[in-house]
C-alpha cells in the first residue's frame, strides 16, 4: 500500500479540514521532529489517536530541526520522516511545516483536540500556538512520555557505539 497520499501540503490542509468538518470527525493534531521513530513516539501518537476520529501530524521542516536540535539533526530528511509517518496505520495524514512554531500549521489544521507532550503544561506552551487552536475551538491535551524513549537517548547510544 502507498501512502504518499497521507502527506499534504500546506496549501492543501484547509479544503482537507474543511472536508472533516462538513462530515462531523473531530480532528486531533500533534507536531513535532519525529527524527528516528521509536516505541515512545508509536505509543505516543497511538493515544493521541484515540482522543479524536483522526490524527494529523505536523512535522518540522529540516531548518526548523536544525534550529531546534543543533546541526546535527534531523538524522532523516524532512520528506522521509513524514512517509514514515504515513505508514503507520494511527496516522491519517501527515504535513511539513518549516517553522520553529507550529503556529502556522495549527491555524491551517484548525484541531478539535491539540495534543502536546507531557513535559509541556497550558503555562509553558507556546503562546500563540494555544491561541491558534482555542482560538478556533479547540483544545489542548497532554499526553505522558514513554519513560526512557527518547531520540536524543538514541542517537547517544548509537554515538557509543
Amino acid at each position: 500500500m502507498n501512502t504518499a497520499h497521507k502527506v499534504l501540503a500546506a496549501a492543501d490542509l484547509p479544503a482537507w479540514r474543511d472536508a472533516l468538518r462538513a462530515s462531523g470527525r473531530r480532528l486531533v493534531v500533534t507536531n513535532g521532529v519525529f527524527d528516528l521513530l521509536h516505541v515512545g513516539h508509536v505509543t505516543y501518537l497511538e493515544t493521541a489517536r484515540s482522543l479524536g476520529d483522526l490524527l494529523l501530524i505536523g512535522v518540522n521542516g529540516d531548518d526548523s530541526v536544525r534550529q531546534l536540535k543543533g546541526p546535527t539533526r534531523p538524522l532523516n530528511p524532512e520528506a522521509d520522516r513524514a512517509r514514515v509517518l504515513a505508514a503507520l496505520g494511527c496516522v491519517d495524514a501527515v504535513s511539513i511545516f518549516p517553522e520553529m512554531r507550529a503556529v502556522n500549521f495549527l491555524r491551517l489544521a484548525q484541531p478539535d483536540i491539540y495534543v502536546k507532550g507531557g513535559d509541556y503544561t497550558l503555562e509553558t506552551i507556546d503562546a500563540n500556538e494555544r491561541q491558534a487552536v482555542e482560538s478556533a475551538g479547540g483544545r489542548i491535551e497532554f499526553i505522558r512520555f514513554v519513560d526512557g524513549k527518547s531520540t536524543t537517548r538514541l542517537v547517544e547510544k548509537i554515538a557509543r557505539g
